[in-house]
């Protein structure tokens, strides 16, 4: 038998949802009526959501998050949370297609390994959770470098040079902007013997609740291996488990059924057996 839901829990976190910008301040009945609420029930829940914190009321009787939401999100580490919820996942895609799999943050313009998963056979890196590495040649790099404002973009490609580290690592920043642009067209990104002459890694995006792009998931196979007609199941494995991550990390808005996501939607989805 399910457990049944409580809906003044469900209610109130409709209602923390509804603030889309760190500066807004809403009224109760804006709130309300972005929550799908009667008024008086909104009016309520903001009642007991301003007595622990969770909102503050400001000028004008108009409400914004409260230092609650601040402190508790402290205690959330969105590497560790990842690392852990992913583990069965990327172990999986990495058994059953013989690969390496690895899963990025982007860290001071670095890409930040937090997890990783390879089998005795498989091609590994000397790579390992805590490390970082250029993000213009990688393919977990490019996937969270396209999803960056362009002032930020620019902050890091303009910082330094693309060092080559293979005679296919692209160290135009032209080149490198355009290559981007493709990614985020595609929805994946490819390290086509760039950080390694023998090795080809292919990398989707991992999104939050609202569509944006928190961290990237790779897999990384030899070169002859990684042909066009493999890169096509490597990707539906991947963003098979990527979805799969998402729904554990964030779970679908019960109103909306589904994860809310930015981008265009893929193509192939091949799900995990």
């Amino acid at each position: 038998m399910a457990t049944p839901k409580n809906q003044s829990v469900l209610k109130a976190f409709a209602v923390l949802k509804c603030f889309r910008d760190r500066d807004e301040w809403l009224t109760s009945s804006e709130l309300s009526r972005r929550a799908r609420l009667p008024e008086a029930s909104g009016y309520r829940l903001l009642q007991t959501l301003e007595q622990i914190g969770a909102v503050v009321r400001g000028p004008r009787g108009r409400y914004r998050p409260g230092m609650l939401l601040v402190s508790l999100s402290r205690n959330v580490a969105i590497g560790d949370l990842l690392r852990e919820a992913s583990l069965d996942l990327i172990t999986e895609v990495a058994q059953r297609l013989d690969l390496t799999v690895h899963i990025g943050l982007l860290e001071g313009g670095m890409v930040t390994y937090i997890a990783k998963v390879c089998t005795p056979t498989s091609l590994s890196p000397h790579t390992r959770p805590g490390a970082q590495l250029e993000a213009y040649c990688s393919g977990l790099g490019k996937v969270l470098l396209a999803a960056l404002p362009l002032e930020e973009l620019d902050a890091i490609i303009l910082d330094g040079d693309l060092v080559a580290l293979t005679p296919h690592t692209i160290t135009s920043r032209m080149q490198l902007r355009m290559e981007l642009d493709r990614v985020r067209k595609c929805g994946y990104a490819l390290d086509n013997c760039e950080i390694r002459p023998d090795m080809r890694c292919l990398a989707v995006p991992i999104h939050d609740s609202e569509g944006r792009t928190i961290a990237s998931m790779s897999a990384t196979d030899h070169a002859e291996r990684m042909t066009e007609d493999r890169q096509g199941e490597v990707r539906g494995a991947l963003i098979a488990a990527v979805r799969l991550l998402e729904c554990r990390v964030f779970p679908p808005d019960p109103d909306l059924g589904r994860i809310r996501r930015r981008g265009p939607a893929p193509t192939e989805l091949i799900m995990l057996g």
